[in-house]
Order: structure tokens, then sequence, then C-alpha cells
């Protein structure tokens, strides 16, 4: 019985990830990739709020990046290219 409880607790936390992934499938910009900042710019102003990146990508007019918190722990940050701006995380 125990193990069915932890598997559905799992379930249910691995479904709301991907719920909340998949709601920040839309692009974070309108803006032409001309006005978009340079990768390491983008960076830097993650960096100045403590997170650290690991690895960062532009992928459907949001910069995806890869980081830790203050704490350690890794949380995927989606920004807006045009401003730096945290549009979402996961």
């Amino acid at each position: 019985m125990r193990k069915i409880a932890i598997i559905t607790i799992a379930a249910v936390t691995l479904g709301v990830a991907s719920a909340q992934a998949g709601s920040l499938g839309k692009p974070c910009t309108s803006a032409p990739e001309a006005q978009w900042l340079p990768m390491e710019q983008l960076q830097a102003k993650v960096e100045a709020q403590g997170y650290k990146v690991q690895k960062a990508k532009l992928k459907n007019a949001c910069g995806e990046l890869y980081t830790l918190d203050k704490n350690g722990t890794r949380v995927e940050l989606f920004i807006d290219p045009t401003n730096g701006q945290i549009i979402g995380q996961i």
C-alpha cells in the first residue's frame, strides 16, 4: 500500500511539472531577433539576481537558462531575450 502511495505522489508531482513546462511553450517576446540581447548579457542579468547559470540556450523566442538558485536547487528559467526579465521557472 505504501508503494502505491509513493508512486501516486511521484506521478502527480511529475504531472504538475509537465503542466508548468507546457504552459511556457509560448514565446517570451514577439520582438525581432535584432532587438534581443546577447546571451552573455542575459546570463549576467540572471546571475546578478543570485542564480548560477550552468547552461543557456535560446528556444521559441525565449532564453532557457538552467541554473542553481542561492540554495543550490536546480531551477530552469525562461527569460525575455529583449530585457532579461524572468518570465517563468520550473
